[in-house]
């Protein structure tokens, strides 16, 4: 509703900030919700909650010329407010290589039950695979009959993966992983706050679907590190 009151509704008065949109503190959040547009919405794809955190997928109109793909992780307090926030965002794309667009697909959590097995498994995926660069293992995590993309560059399935990332050697941009910030999971989705390079420091947020043991789908964006933030308190 771009109500800058609601600012004082739900943010803690320590309000930290990580993204690079906005200085720290309620204040600066006032100030960036009052200066929105009548064209800006936020149009919501999916949430995870776990512990603390919850994390928000979706699509922000109106920020700029085009729409902006985003994930957004929140702390909350013992006292129900919003303590802390971590975003990245990369601009819509309407053609994609797999068809899909970059927030569709199932988004209700439907096996709660699942929640530590399914961390467990992205958390061993993410050692071994993403920081650990070792491919030779990538069956044991990611489904070989069913792997739906989400990134607008690559095509589905392991090939569509592999056709992708070789691309993107060939342009200078590999994929490096050098540390998960954050790993917060739900059901059968788990999402990965991770930093690292391609073709230049970036922060990666991976959000990934589990079933029957295996990574079956995969959402992310790819965001470029700045080289100033408007606070001190780092991207991550």
């Amino acid at each position: 509703a771009k109500d800058p009151s609601a600012v004082d509704r739900w943010t803690a008065p320590g309000y930290t900030q990580h993204s690079a949109l906005a200085a720290d503190g309620p204040e600066a959040l006032r100030q960036l919700v009052g200066s929105l547009g009548e064209d800006f919405h936020y149009e919501g794809a999916r949430v995870i909650a776990d512990g603390d955190l919850v994390a928000l997928h979706g699509t922000y109109h109106g920020f700029g010329p085009v729409p902006l793909v985003a994930f957004d992780i929140f702390r909350v307090d013992a006292d129900g407010k919003l303590a802390e926030h971590w975003d990245a965002l990369t601009p819509q794309v309407s053609e994609t290589v797999s068809g899909r667009t970059q927030t569709d697909g199932p988004a209700e959590v439907t096996e709660p039950h699942r929640t530590a097995a399914n961390r467990a498994l992205v958390t061993e995926f993410a050692e071994k695979v993403l920081v650990g660069a070792d491919y030779s293992v990538l069956t044991d995590y990611v489904s070989t009959e069913t792997y739906h993309q989400h990134n607008p560059e690559a095509a589905d399935g392991l090939d569509g993966f592999g056709a992708a990332a070789a691309t993107w050697a060939e342009q200078g941009k590999n994929l490096v992983y050098k540390k998960v910030h954050r790993t917060i999971a739900e059901g059968e989705f788990v999402l990965l706050q991770s930093e690292g390079d391609f073709g230049v420091p970036v922060a990666y947020y991976d959000l990934f679907r589990v079933v029957d043991g295996k990574i079956v789908e995969h959402w992310d964006v790819i965001a470029p590190v700045p080289a100033e933030l408007p606070h001190a308190n780092g991207l991550f």
